[in-house]
């Protein structure tokens, strides 16, 4: 879908540049770039500086950058285009797990307000530095999240975390990730990306499990789960509301 958005906007000037977040590096986003066939620059974020230096709590969300190098929007949910042709979704081989069905229903609840904000992108794209969507400076700054010392204690836990996994000292991780989710409980993306990290099941749908094993819940180390947790917060509530 991206891929395709970047083909309709190129000729006017556009570019994209997509970044995957996640620890594995390579070995977990190569499979998905590859698959994509992007011709714009596929990035791989290890560290989650994304989210160090701007801000990314949840995927996707964009940045705005103009010709000159300015962030002209900060970071904010970017739903898929909607007006770009997508393949359905493929079920795994064999049955479909009753809790990946529950994963599924509660995605489908979520809320995105995608025909607002691509026809700002495209004004964005068409007009440059006088569409209105591209904020001053001022505004940018005030829309972005101070960090206070707890969120920057939970980022340094979160890289700690992440490079420990790099190093393959999984167990040692744990702990740092969970005083990451402690400190910075709005960051969607520190969660999944130690949810996506337990393997209690196997096959084609573990690494999008992200909960505990229904056979052995007492192994799951963390206090929440993709589905727990956005049951208890509402699916309403995944994205925060789009402001022009």
């Amino acid at each position: 879908m991206w891929q395709a958005l970047r083909e309709a906007l190129h000729p006017q000037g556009f570019e994209l540049v997509t970044v995957g977040l996640d620890a594995l590096g390579d070995e977990g986003c190569r499979p998905f770039i590859e698959a994509a066939r992007p011709s714009h620059p596929s990035l791989i974020d290890a560290h989650h500086v994304m989210a160090d230096l701007f801000g990314v709590v949840n995927i996707p969300q964009s940045v705005w950058i103009d010709e000159q190098g300015m962030i002209v929007r900060p970071a904010e949910v970017a739903p898929a285009p909607p007006d770009v042709p997508r393949e359905p979704p493929q079920a795994p081989p064999g049955e479909v797990p009753e809790r990946f069905q529950q994963i599924m229903a509660e995605a489908a609840k979520i809320r995105q307000d995608a025909e607002a904000y691509h026809a700002a992108l495209r004004d964005w794209v068409a007009r440059g530095s006088d569409s209105v969507y591209a904020l001053p400076p001022d505004e940018v700054i005030a829309r972005s999240q101070p960090r206070n010392a707890d969120v920057a204690l939970g980022h340094a836990h979160f890289e700690l975390a992440c490079e420990l996994e790099r190093r393959g000292h999984h167990d040692a991780a744990i702990g740092h990730f969970r005083e990451a989710h402690r400190l910075v409980p709005e960051s969607w993306t520190f969660r999944r990306q130690a949810w996506s990290l337990e393997r209690p099941v196997d096959g084609p749908l573990a690494r999008f499990w992200q909960g505990p094993d229904p056979s052995a819940p007492q192994d799951w180390p963390y206090e929440g789960d993709w589905l727990a947790d956005i049951r208890a917060e509402g699916a309403e509530n995944y994205y925060e509301r789009w402001q022009p």
